[in-house]
């Protein structure tokens, strides 16, 4: 079922009275539809409605959607784990679609439908397996180097973070100087990039701070 609601705000001071328009089946257009009485029943409502246009009464049942259960693989950085996510059944998936799950953001990558056909867009109902990955924090490799000494690690950033070469981070509890960044085009010793552009980071200590001599 389809049904549409038009808000009119006749003042400011004014209560906002909703215009409930359907289609209906006896004349077939849609119209405005006024509620004579409503009723719970089966999680939804039983609205008993009168047409405008025809004066047809007639009832009208909104129920919730049913949940479809897709198997989810979620990536967040190296990790991975299966989950099973809950879907309205009237609802279309679609690719790059961003979904709250356990107080984290994903975003689909993947659908595929049997014989591991992959698709854009479709139904729950279609859906065989789906992958996502964590879209509200992205983790950047760290390589860390000490004279011949290095070392690797990972870091949580906002996706927007700007990363700037040759500036001074703090970094596990130290100061480092960003001497390079690599992208997925290749390493840069110059310039800014997002986090979210980042595949790694290559810190090097900061140089030291020059020393000042007074002249007797």
């Amino acid at each position: 079922m389809r049904g549409g609601a038009v808000m009119d705000e006749t003042g400011d001071d004014a209560e906002e009275d909703l215009v409930h328009i359907e289609l209906c089946p006896s004349c077939g257009t849609w119209q405005i539809h006024e509620i004579l009485s409503e009723k719970n029943k089966g999680g939804g409502t039983d609205y008993k409605v009168r047409c405008e246009g025809c004066s047809h009464i007639y009832l009208l049942e909104v129920r919730p959607p049913k949940e479809v259960r897709i198997k989810f693989t979620l990536s967040d950085g190296a990790h991975s784990i299966v989950e099973e996510i809950e879907i309205d059944e009237d609802e279309t998936i679609y690719v790059n679609d961003v979904f709250d799950h356990d107080d984290k953001l994903w975003r689909v990558t993947q659908l595929h439908l049997k014989q591991e056909q992959s698709v854009q867009s479709t139904q729950p109902n279609n859906v065989v397996s789906a992958w996502a990955v964590r879209c509200d924090l992205v983790r950047i490799k760290i390589t860390m180097t000490e004279g011949e000494e290095s070392r690797t690690s990972i870091k949580e950033s906002d996706p927007e973070e700007i990363f700037v070469c040759g500036s001074i981070i703090e970094f596990e509890g130290r100061k480092w100087r960003i001497r390079a960044i690599h992208t997925g085009r290749g390493r840069t010793l110059t310039g800014r990039r997002e986090a979210s552009q980042i595949r790694r980071i290559y810190l090097h200590p900061p140089p030291e701070p020059r020393r000042r001599f007074r002249r007797n």
